[in-house]
This record gives structure tokens, sequence and C-alpha cells, in this order.
């Protein structure tokens, strides 16, 4: 099994813990303590494994930027797909990281075993 690390950025109170939390063990926690925020810029972009995910679909309600917002800005930002989703109600969790996964894995391919060669030696 590999394994993959990944780094998930956003605003403050957009779920990202959520997200992780509801992919790796299965749950969605109502109460989450923030983790302390640190701002990162990264200079080189390009081809870099990328998705835009627009979180908390399910609060429709409450939605500040719109499905083909999020779809023209993540072409706009950085050429990448876009997704709608709800750590609460799990959709799209699975799609997104295994869409990440695919792009890894697409840029850099696993490089598999090669057999060993037997060889047999007579005296």
């Amino acid at each position: 099994m590999c394994e993959y690390k990944l780094v998930i950025l956003g605003a403050g109170g957009m779920g990202k813990s959520a997200l992780t939390v509801q992919f790796v063990q299965g749950i969605f926690l109502e109460k989450h303590d923030p983790s302390i925020e640190d701002s990162y810029r990264k200079q080189d972009t390009e081809d870099v494994p990328m998705i835009l995910v627009g979180n908390k679909c399910d609060l429709e309600d409450e939605q500040v930027v719109g499905k083909e917002q999020g779809q023209n800005s993540a072409k706009q930002w950085c050429n990448c797909a876009f997704l709608e989703s709800s750590a609460k109600s799990k959709i799209n969790i699975n799609e997104i990281f295994y869409d990440l996964v695919r792009q890894i894995n697409r840029k850099t391919p696993v490089e598999k075993k090669k057999p060993k060669k037997k060889s047999c030696l007579l005296l």
C-alpha cells in the first residue's frame, strides 16, 4: 500500500479538518478545536496536483459561492477540477481524495518492482 502526503489549504472554519476526518475515520465531528493556522506561499504551482473544493454544499441557504462560480475559479486560478462537498453529509469525500491520488500517480507513477532474476549454477 502506498502512502501519500497531502496538504489541505483554506480559510479557518471552512471544513478542512472535517473533510479529512470524514475520509480517514468515516465520522463527522460537530465540534472541532481550530488548529493553528499558518500562511504559506508557493512560488511555483505549475503541474502541482490540485483540486478546488467548495465544502458545506449541504448548507444551500448559506452558500456564498455557486457551483458555476467555483468551476470558473478552478479553471482560472489553477486549471484544476472543482467539486462541491459536504463532510457532514458525506458528499464527494472519497472522490476528492481519490482524484488527488490519481493526479499524483499520473505525475509520478509508482515504480513496479522488477522480479529478481533466478539463476542456477552447476559445478
